[in-house]
Order: structure tokens, then sequence, then C-alpha cells
């Protein structure tokens, strides 16, 4: 199975879309998305200045996908890790894991001082951030309210 790591192609969006909406539609989010919302919300991404992304490519079909942001700071430019999502067909085959060891390599590249991510507190996935050195923030905490 041949798989390769590029850089994100905004000609993928309807694809990205489609994932982004059956993973985050799965365990350990259960959201509820359509493909056509999670195509915006990619777009809105893609279109920010400031984005980076890969994407993974396994047999000519993209696999997944990683995108974030960068944004300077006063002691630095650090990176948000807005989304990974795996087409739940290439679950499990470590397909976020390539995407994660690639861009983590780049990051430390683009003189990224920091990295950051909001995921679930419940499930494997804290586990599988903590592998690259992602910890739960004790300074800051996520705060929200519905309008």
């Amino acid at each position: 199975m041949p798989t390769t790591i590029n850089r994100i192609d905004p000609r993928h969006l309807r694809e990205y879309g489609r994932i982004y909406a059956a993973a985050f539609s799965g365990e350990p989010w259960n959201d509820r998305w359509n493909e056509e919302d999670a195509v915006v919300h990619v777009k809105e991404l893609l279109e920010t200045p400031q984005h980076y992304g890969l994407e993974c490519v396994v047999d000519g079909a993209v696999a997944g996908f990683l995108l974030g942001t960068s944004m300077l700071f006063h002691y630095g430019r650090t990176f948000e890790i807005n989304d990974v999502a795996v087409d739940p067909r290439f679950q499990g085959q470590g397909i976020a894991t390539q995407l994660m060891d690639k861009a983590m390599e780049d990051l430390k590249k683009m003189d990224i001082v920091g990295v950051h991510l909001i995921t679930a507190s419940d499930g494997w996935l804290k586990d599988f951030y903590a592998k690259y050195g992602f910890q739960k923030e004790e300074r800051v905490m996520l705060m929200g309210m519905e309008t």
C-alpha cells in the first residue's frame, strides 16, 4: 500500500470535508457533522494566511489530513493543530502518526516555539498526543458559552 505525505492541496477540499465529517461523527467525538458544513470548516482554515497542513495519500486516495494555523506572540510563533482527521476506512493504520511525525518535523524547521491543540478529554486521544510531548496545560483553561 503506497503511502505519501504531501502538503495539503486545496483542490482536495471536498475530499477533506468528507473525511472530516466521517471522522468527527465517530468515536470519540460523536459530533453530527454533515459534509457541506465540514467543507466550509476546512475551507475557512485553508483561507487563513498562516495555515499549514498535510495530507496522507494511500493508493492514490486521500486517507487523512492535518490542518492548523500559526500566530505570532511576544515570545515567538506558535502553531495550533485545528484538525487531524483520518477516513474511518483507514483508521488504525498509522495515518495520524505519519501526519503528526511529518508535521512535528516541519514545525521545528519553521521555528515554531510551541504547538497547541484541543482534543477530547476521554478516550485514547490523550495518550496518542502524549507520545509527542503534549500535556494538559495547567496555567490556562478552555472556557466557552453558548449564544
